[in-house]
C-alpha cells in the first residue's frame, strides 16, 4: 500500500447520514474495483472505507461514509474532513474484489453503505465488454437509506445485463415499489441456485456472517463468495 496525502475536493451529504467523500490523489494509484482504503487517524489509528469509484478514475476516489455524531468512528473522520480539508490515507487494501475473468453471473449483496463497495464493481462491470448478467439486493432500514435509489433504477433500464432489488425493513403504507424485509432472507428466496453465480458482499460484520453461513448451508461454494468482512468473521 501507499501512504498519500489527499485533498478532500467534495464532502456531501447524500442523506441524513450518508456523505459522499472524493479524495484528490497526489499520483495515480492502481486498484481493483472492490478494494479499500485506510484514513490514518493516528499512529495506530487507520480506518477502512470501501472505494466506491472504479479504477478507471486514476486522479481521485470516492468514499461513501455513513457517519453521525453518536457513531465516532466515522464522525471522527467527516470532522477531520472539515477542519483540515485533507486526509491521510493508504490505498489500496482488500483481497476481494472483481474477477472479471470468471464466466459466471454476479450477484451483489449490500446492507447500508456497505452499497459503496458493490458501486465500484457494478460500475466496473457495466463498463466492460462482458454479457454475464449482475444483480445487486440493497438493504436499509427505510427507503431513504437507499441513497442512490433513483440512479439505480435509471441504470437498470438502460442496461439490460443489470437487476436491480431494494429491500427495506419497514416502507410507507404509499409509493414504495421495492421489496419489504430483510435482504438475507430475500435473496435466499428469490435465488433458486446460488452456486450459479459469484456473490461479492459487504455490510455490517454480523450481516455478513449469517449470509455466509445461510449461503453455505444453501450450497454455495465458498469460494464464491466474496467480501473483505469474511477475513475477520
Amino acid at each position: 500500500m501507499k501512504q498519500l496525502v489527499t485533498k478532500v475536493r467534495r464532502c456531501d451529504a447524500l442523506n441524513g447520514f450518508v456523505y459522499l467523500v472524493e479524495l484528490e490523489l497526489p499520483e495515480p494509484v492502481v486498484f481493483v474495483a472492490g478494494q479499500y482504503l485506510m484514513v490514518v487517524m493516528g499512529e495506530r489509528d487507520e480506518r477502512p472505507f470501501s472505494i466506491a469509484s472504479t479504477p478507471a478514475q486514476t486522479t481521485h476516489v470516492q468514499l461513501h461514509i455513513g457517519a453521525a455524531p453518536d457513531n465516532p468512528y466515522a464522525w471522527e473522520v467527516i470532522e477531520k474532513i472539515r477542519q483540515d480539508g485533507q486526509l491521510t490515507v493508504k490505498i489500496p487494501a482488500g483481497d476481494a474484489g472483481y474477477t472479471a475473468t470468471s464466466e459466471r453471473p454476479l450477484l451483489l449483496v449490500a446492507g447500508g453503505t456497505g452499497f459503496s463497495y458493490t458501486w465500484s464493481i457494478l460500475q466496473q462491470h457495466l463498463s466492460s465488454s462482458s454479457e454475464r448478467s449482475i444483480e445487486l439486493y440493497w438493504g436499509g432500514k427505510q427507503p431513504q437509506d437507499l441513497y442512490l435509489h433513483d440512479q439505480l433504477c435509471a441504470l437498470e433500464a438502460s442496461d439490460q445485463r443489470f437487476s436491480y432489488r431494494p429491500v427495506v425493513e419497514s416502507s410507507p403504507q404509499d409509493g414504495w415499489s421495492g421489496l419489504t424485509g430483510l435482504v438475507i432472507p430475500t435473496v435466499l428466496a428469490e435465488t433458486a441456485n446460488l452456486a450459479d453465480y459469484d456473490i461479492y458482499i459487504a455490510g455490517r460484520f454480523e450481516m455478513v456472517r449469517v449470509a455466509r453461513d445461510a449461503f453455505t448451508a444453501a450450497g454455495l461454494p465458498r469460494d464464491q463468495l466474496f467480501g473483505d468482512a469474511l477475513a475477520f468473521i
